[in-house]
């Protein structure tokens, strides 16, 4: 028999795992998932069972965690994307979720841990949205016990000691202004040595109640492991490896190993530190991004990770080889349909050389348009990840390029910084040159460059339309900031501290957000727009896609808005995801000619 080839929704029919957990005899796997379209929590029987429905929630998962002793699993759900999380226990063999206290509306939980004795670490908004409060939970005693509140920025957990009596705390002052400190009975002790100065601080694991690693990377591009004695406060940098910053830590209990991962560009690589050997082995992997990864007593090591042609899937490393425990693959489309792509480098306007993704469709599909993809953050980067858009787009003949502009991720700590106050000239001016080099390489002409941009990225897309129409033939903006004066006032409470130093003060700086606010440029706006907005986001809220759109409207240029009630700051209901980009591919091939 004869098939039609693969259609779009057949990318998008791949599903997405937040997180997961191992129960502690590794007979159970638990992920929170839209495996049948909303976001569930689901259940694998390991090392091969079927998966089944474990909790009908229809809501996002921040985290999962399986009690120890086996009275429950916490969990912390959110309502449509307003990422208001709460603290909810599920019963031991799945079922409806019961809130584990009340919380006030707006009200919202970060989870940090869940020790054995049934005491959970979390975070909250509660008493000081702006700079958070650190707390105890008991789960047998139902008992709430503060621990600490946030001075200067959002604070969070890092670590908690053995004995329960000491709390390693981050402070956000900004994304690249994170400093770490030991807080005992409410007092705070400086684990940076200059706490003042920026930096970040990242995980950190005990190994007694006095001695900890930590990632830091102060005084550094990339960072680096440090051992930390809490006694004396001496520190000790004890790893560091070339070019990659060490992103996450964890320790196996039983042997003493660290386990941690790192970045480097548009790639991670995973390691393990066997306790008394002198160098980390890399465990090399069928996967380039890591999103989460655990080790278990027995020492197996759980991973949920992906590739550009692979979507996420949770994976264990036993002995020296990694099993695919999930099948999450595009269905009907087989692997060397999917694209890979080249890492290229090109010079920018200043001489700063910047990476990027170029992915080319099939030679037989080529339809000879290209779409520009200023990613978000913008303090991220795009990296060797599945992205069901992108494999759509190239089926359907179109050739993707996504530059890490300055102020990407993976490329060391001045370089991340170039972006703060500086949302609009320096990364702008990345994008042209990228634009100027694809069109002197011959991979595109001036004539069939379509923009599209997610968060940040919607930003870009807004701003390069607004002062460079003549690069595209249209333009997509999902969810971006369109003026940076609104923007300031209506982020979320404990991103409000940061917003000085990562982008600016509406007084003090009002000429620079006014040149670097899209909506200044708005006349220039001239090419058919399609705005896409999640009506629940809470980073980036409606009413800058209202804005925009209302005054693209009275000017008379051509644009599309489609709203999502039920969606926040991304898509979480696979029904809307391909109802969003089914309208995407719809609308670059209204504007091809």
């Amino acid at each position: 028999m004869k098939f039609r080839p693969a259609r779009v929704e057949q990318f998008f029919r791949t599903y997405v795992i937040q997180h997961f957990s191992i129960s502690p005899d590794e007979k159970r796997m638990l992920f929170s998932t839209n495996l049948n379209g909303k976001m569930n929590v689901w259940a694998m029987d390991l090392p091969d069972g079927f998966p089944y429905l474990f909790a009908q929630t229809g809501q996002s998962a921040q985290f999962l965690k399986e009690d120890k002793r086996g009275s429950c699993v916490i969990a912390a759900f959110d309502k449509d994307g307003d990422e208001n999380y709460q603290l909810h226990a599920l019963p031991p063999a799945g079922g409806l979720p019961e809130q584990l206290f009340e919380a006030r509306p707006g009200e919202k939980h970060f989870f940090h841990d869940l020790r054995e004795d049934g005491s959970l670490y979390f975070s909250s908004s509660r008493g000081n949205p702006s700079f958070l409060t650190g707390w105890r939970y008991d789960l047998e005693s139902h008992s709430l016990e503060q621990l600490f509140e946030g001075k200067r920025g959002a604070a969070f957990f890092k670590a908690v000691s053995p004995d329960g009596t000491l709390a390693v705390v981050s402070e956000m002052r900004a994304n690249t202004h994170v400093p770490a400190y030991a807080v005992y009975e409410g007092e705070w002790q400086a684990l940076s040595r200059t706490p003042d100065e920026p930096h970040v601080t990242g995980d950190a694991v005990f190994t007694d109640d006095h001695t900890l690693f930590m990632v830091t990377n102060e005084e550094a591009e990339f960072s680096f492991l440090t051992k930390v004695d809490l006694r004396d406060g001496s520190q000790q940098p004890v790893l560091s490896l070339p070019n990659e910053s060490i992103t996450s830590l964890k320790r196996h209990e039983e042997s003493g190993d660290l386990i941690f991962t790192t970045e480097k560009g548009v790639a991670d690589k995973l390691y393990r530190w066997r306790s008394g050997a002198a160098d980390p082995e890399e465990l090399q992997a069928p996967f380039s991004i890591i999103q989460q990864f655990s080790m278990t007593a027995s020492g197996d090591i759980y991973v949920l990770g992906m590739e550009a042609d692979t979507p996420l899937n949770i994976f264990r490393y036993r002995g020296d080889s990694w099993t695919m425990l999930t099948k999450n693959l595009v269905p009907g489309v087989p692997s060397e349909e999917l694209i890979q792509p080249s890492t290229v480098s090109y010079t920018s306007f200043d001489g700063t050389d910047i990476e990027a993704l170029l992915f080319r469709p099939k030679p037989e599909k080529d339809n000879g348009h290209m779409i520009f993809w200023p990613h978000g953050g913008p303090q991220a980067a795009e990296r060797r990840q599945y992205r069901a858009m992108f494999q759509s787009f190239l089926h359907e003949g179109y050739a993707v390029f996504a530059p890490n502009f300055r102020g990407s991720t993976g490329y060391g700590s001045s370089f991340v910084k170039l972006v703060e106050q500086d949302w609009g000239e320096g990364p702008r001016l990345d994008c042209t040159a990228g634009i100027e080099w694809l069109f002197k390489e011959g991979y595109c002409s001036p004539d069939r460059l379509f923009l599209i941009g997610g968060s940040y990225g919607g930003y870009m897309a807004l701003l390069l339309h607004g002062r460079h129409s003549d690069y595209f033939r249209a333009v997509v903006d999902i969810f971006g900031v369109s003026n940076l004066f609104t923007f300031i006032k209506s982020v979320p409470d404990h991103w409000k501290p940061i917003m000085d130093r990562w982008l600016g003060d509406p007084v003090k700086d009002k000429k620079r957000l006014e040149k670097d606010s899209p909506i200044t440029y708005l006349h220039g706006m001239k090419k058919p727009m399609l705005v896409i907005q999640g009506a629940n986001d809470p980073r980036v809220v409606k009413e800058e896609s209202d804005q925009i759109v209302e005054a693209l409207k009275r000017q008379g240029t051509e644009v599309d808005y489609l709203v999502l009630d039920d969606e926040g700051h991304g898509f979480s209901k696979k029904e809307n995801e391909i109802r969003v980009y089914r309208r995407m591919l719809d609308f670059l091939a209204e504007h091809q000619q």
